[in-house]
């Protein structure tokens, strides 16, 4: 079953959520939603104009129908939202800073996801990264225990899943960060029932090497299987020694992963971004992400390159992590 055939079974047997679109201007969001809304996955909420949405709907024949749409440059309860989002910015803002923040689809949505109006929020194919992830950054904030947001990808091809972090935010994270994107990574594999097995990544395999940046890995180790022993992890490890059983033999025989890893921390953004883009263009895997992991809700970015099926796919595994947060 493929990553987005099990996340559709599980959004379908969970909890029906909620999740807010604020580009409802962008033709492809509005395909993923009128699908979405068909499928009766979940509740699409898109914000803008409701004439000015409908009328793109006719054109492309799209059906909106029971859909909700909020006009957030005229929202009636602006007042009692700004207030609701100063406590949320944790900031000595202004009641008019705030109620011109709100006019900002991105913050207004992620309002929304933080008063509980939606439980998560899918947005980037007409913004920037930075225009999602930082409303998210100041109103959402990061989970429980988490003091960091991260990027993951899963990578699929057939039957093979893993999931490779950090490959989108962190660009040098040390060895703490690196701890809590492990961790984070983790959860994502449970959500498409992959049982983690974790490698931190180096050009060293336990100790081969010597420097500050395979002291970094080595370290991380050590901070994750102290924080969270019951989750098999194992580094520094080279990429060969973590994947390949027999090469594991030799470089780390006394591993209890090394050979059968199926989530890939990388020590900095640089090596993990590339990666994924080389496992994606010539070993033909597809790559689900970024996927933003560690806030306290689900807000997911797409890329302005995106079709309206990765609209329809983020959604769908928004929904999913939303689901995962409530068990």
């Amino acid at each position: 079953m493929s990553v987005f055939d099990l996340l559709k079974t599980k959004v379908k047997n969970g909890k029906k959520k909620k999740i807010v679109f604020p580009e409802g201007y962008d033709q492809r969001i509005l395909t993923a939603v009128a699908n979405l809304n068909n499928d009766g996955l979940i509740e699409p909420v898109v914000l803008g104009k409701p004439a000015k949405i409908q009328a793109i709907a006719s054109k492309n024949n799209l059906n909106l129908s029971n859909v909700t749409v909020i006009d957030f440059e005229h929202y009636s309860k602006i007042e009692q939202m700004a207030k609701q989002f100063i406590v949320a910015r944790r900031k000595d803002i202004s009641l008019e800073n705030a109620k011109d923040k709100l006019k900002t689809a991105n913050y207004f949505g992620t309002m929304l996801v933080q008063i509980g109006q939606a439980d998560g929020m899918v947005s980037g194919a007409a913004h920037s990264t930075a225009a999602t992830v930082l409303p998210a950054l100041q109103l959402i904030h990061t989970a429980k225990g988490m003091h960091r947001v991260s990027g993951s990808f899963i990578m699929e091809r057939g039957k093979e899943k893993y999931v490779f972090a950090d490959c989108a935010i962190n660009i040098d994270p040390d060895a703490a960060t690196l701890t809590e994107i492990a961790y984070q990574s983790a959860q994502t594999a449970k959500m498409i029932d992959i049982d983690p097995k974790i490698a931190f990544l180096s050009f060293s395999t336990k100790g081969s090497a010597k420097g500050d940046m395979v002291d970094k890995v080595a370290q991380a180790t050590k901070l994750f299987q102290e924080q969270y022993p019951k989750i098999p992890a194992d580094g520094e490890l080279q990429f060969d020694a973590a994947f390949v059983p027999s090469v594991s033999k030799s470089k780390a025989p006394n591993s209890k992963i090394a050979g059968q890893a199926n989530v890939f921390i990388f020590p900095e953004l640089q090596s993990g971004n590339i990666a994924y883009k080389m496992v994606q263009r010539l070993a033909n895997f597809t790559a689900v992400g970024p996927i933003l992991q560690g806030l306290a809700a689900p807000i997911n970015d797409l890329s302005r390159g995106a079709t309206s099926q990765d609209v329809y796919d983020m959604a769908i595994l928004t929904a999913a992590q939303s689901i995962v947060r409530d068990d």
